[in-house]
């Protein structure tokens, strides 16, 4: 028996209040409860630790990408930049020119939680509740916790769902296919990806 639970306790990576959010690119705030909060000015702390709460071990500095909002791609540790087509499919490719790979990246509720957007599908990535990666129109599996590892490379978990208390990751294999976030890990090199700006 498998439980699916809600991240709301776990460790995140931001301390401060959220930047402003250009919410063009996402939805109307009146539209998610969760986000309301988040996407007003001067939201207390408080209201921010309902996504994470602040832990000691893993606590990293995104100063420099608060309200950031770029082209990027990127690139797997398994060598394949990740793409997000116009048919709801994610997965990895290897040519470097396919239009398709290119993301709008943005930061939301304070740093560290990002929502990607493919720049030619408009789909966001996500990670449901069952661990399946896709893409779809912006909810709150579209919202993902980025970390910059030891190595270098950032890992993307979902930050609303966990797997029997473990975070679930975006990752791709060694043929380019879309792992399921239940048996992802951080430590496994198919979770890391290098953003590249474009």
């Amino acid at each position: 028996f498998e439980k699916t639970q809600r991240s709301s306790s776990q460790t995140a990576w931001f301390v401060e209040g959220p930047p402003p959010c250009p919410l063009s690119l996402l939805w109307p705030p009146a539209a998610c409860p969760r986000l309301r909060g988040c996407l007003q000015s001067g939201t207390p702390h408080s209201t921010m630790s309902r996504w994470a709460s602040v832990g000691s071990r893993h606590v990293r500095s995104y100063n420099h990408l608060q309200g950031d909002i770029r082209r990027r791609k990127l690139f797997s540790f398994q060598k394949f930049f990740l793409r997000i087509d116009q048919n709801g499919k994610v997965n990895g490719t290897k040519s470097k020119d396919d239009p398709l790979s290119k993301y709008h990246g943005n930061h939301i509720c304070g740093r560290g939680v990002v929502a990607i957007r493919g720049l030619h599908s408009n789909y966001y990535l996500a990670l449901n509740r069952k661990g399946n990666c896709m893409e779809r129109e912006f909810n709150v599996d579209c919202t993902l916790k980025e970390r910059i590892e030891e190595n270098g490379y950032n890992t993307y978990a979902s930050a609303e769902w966990r797997n029997k208390k473990r975070q679930m990751f975006v990752g791709l294999n060694v043929h380019g296919k879309p792992l399921r976030g239940r048996k992802s890990r951080r430590k496994n090199t198919a979770t890391h990806f290098l953003p590249i700006l474009v």
